[in-house]
């Protein structure tokens, strides 16, 4: 046995990098905390898959395995499936609970292990806390196989893939964009989400859809740094005018114009806002994180709908979604959810609503973006990723909490927001925002203005304001 490893889960999940902390008897520790914690509130069903990381077989069977032991049935795919697959699955199979094995958009050094619940979303963080607390210092023994287990009806496979298309089929008008004018590049990153589009669009122009573990050494994230591929085949080739991309475990989204340019979660909020409102006629509150633009507030007081902005983390949307109901909810890093669909974020189906609203409207992306201009007024949105130490880092923060940040590039702070890291306004719409990152040394500068020139100068100005005297 080697050293002992706490297991902690982070802001979804644990994630640990492969052989050094994520090991066999690691998993069986935190699977063996999730069986017990299951038993105690009377659970007897999980759902349990895995992505296209390293190990994801033997990691998920070692799951499979832990909970038989302790005669929880398991459902779970002999394929790899995404996270949203498996929070559906919870759902339609009327499970209790799903283990995901992914280290979502981390890099492939890394895996991990997220816990669902019944609503096929992200498990609470309170829940989390309690499972935390009872993982056991040493692995499980000699277990039974799964063949044996399988005899004893505690084990049966699903096609969770076929189970996910069954539901797109059923929700999205795909004649309307099958038979539309939008001709789409993806690039699933090496992902799971590389079958379902493969399946829905044969005739799209296919990026990283193969199997590959080591997602040739990229981080699978859908930033617009790490698809430049997808960016190119866009400007390259006339035909192509929409690019949609996913991370490793296809819940995020990443998305492109005509011309290969990014468009960034703020834009796609507004745009499923603007879509599931006026045109669906549906309703519901508007749920975003701190970092999101304020546009999204904009834009909902113009519809009469109720917002709320919580902290950085889905967790803290999926909770809401679980006791009111919501129309859209979102975070600035692409996951994103809307009415009508599971409580969780799905990088495909996301992107399905946005083809959707194309083909219903037969507009471009780019004239759809006018539209939503045209309500609450342009703008645009950068972010940069200060690598410090965390001795500065922690004394910048003080900085703000002490409240010395009083103006940014010769102009006076109007209002200042710190629900989750500090917010600080120069005009009513345009804001540096300052946040630490709880894993790494990392400080997350974010800036908000009216076009991409004053968003540069603004956060450029801020690392000079944030940084003088310490």
């Amino acid at each position: 046995m080697g050293r002992h490893v706490d297991i902690k889960f982070g802001t979804d999940g644990w994630r640990a990098i492969i052989a050094q902390e994520y090991t066999v008897d690691n998993v069986k520790r935190v699977t063996e905390a999730t069986a017990r914690w299951m038993q105690s509130k009377g659970m007897q069903k999980v759902v349990v898959g895995y992505d296209c990381r390293f190990g994801g077989p033997m990691f998920s069977e070692t799951v499979a395995q832990v909970f038989c032991n302790f005669g929880i049935k398991v459902i779970t795919d002999k394929n790899f499936v995404s996270t949203p697959m498996v929070s559906l699955g919870v759902v339609k199979l009327e499970a209790d609970m799903g283990v995901v094995i992914t280290a979502s958009h981390n890099p492939p050094s890394y895996n991990g292990f997220k816990l669902k619940s019944a609503y096929g979303g992200p498990t609470i963080p309170a829940h989390i806390a309690e499972v935390e607390t009872i993982i056991p210092d040493s692995p499980l023994g000699k277990m039974l196989s799964l063949k044996e287990y399988e005899s004893q009806g505690l084990i049966e496979y699903v096609d969770l893939e076929q189970l996910y298309l069954d539901h797109v089929e059923a929700s999205f008008d795909l004649e309307a964009i099958r038979n539309s004018n939008i001709s789409l590049a993806y690039d699933a990153m090496y992902g799971a989400g590389q079958n379902v589009i493969r399946r829905l669009f044969p005739e799209a122009h296919l990026l990283h859809c193969e199997y590959n573990p080591s997602f040739h050494g990229q981080a699978p994230e859908p930033i617009h740094r790490n698809l430049s591929e997808l960016s190119e085949a866009l400007k390259t080739n006339d035909k192509l005018n929409l690019g949609l991309a996913n991370d490793g475990d296809a819940d995020r989204i990443g998305l492109y114009n005509a011309h290969g340019e990014f468009v960034d979660s703020h834009h796609i909020l507004l745009l499923l806002l603007y879509y599931l409102k006026e045109h669906k006629e549906y309703d519901g509150k508007v749920i975003i994180t701190f970092s999101v633009t304020n546009k999204m507030k904009k834009l909902a007081e113009i519809y009469g709908l109720d917002v709320e902005v919580t902290k950085i983390g889905f967790k803290y949307i999926a909770e809401i979604m679980t006791k009111q109901d919501v129309l859209v909810g979102g975070e600035e890093s692409g996951g994103l959810a809307v009415k009508g669909h599971i409580n969780e974020r799905d990088g495909i189906w996301i992107g399905l609503v946005i083809m959707e609203f194309m083909a219903k409207t037969g507009k471009s992306l780019d004239e759809l973006i006018q539209d939503v201009y045209a309500k609450v007024g342009s703008f645009k949105f950068d972010r940069d990723d200060l690598h410090i130490k965390e001795s500065k880092k922690w004394a910048i923060m003080d900085k703000c909490k002490n409240g010395e940040i009083t103006n940014i590039g010769g102009r006076p702070v109007i209002n200042t927001e710190n629900i989750d890291g500090y917010k600080f306004y120069v005009s009513e719409d345009e804001w540096l925002m300052v946040r630490p990152s709880g894993t790494e040394p990392v400080l997350r500068v974010y800036g908000h203005g009216p076009d991409m020139a004053s968003v540069r100068k603004l956060i450029d100005a801020g690392h000079k304001s944030l940084q003088e005297g310490v």
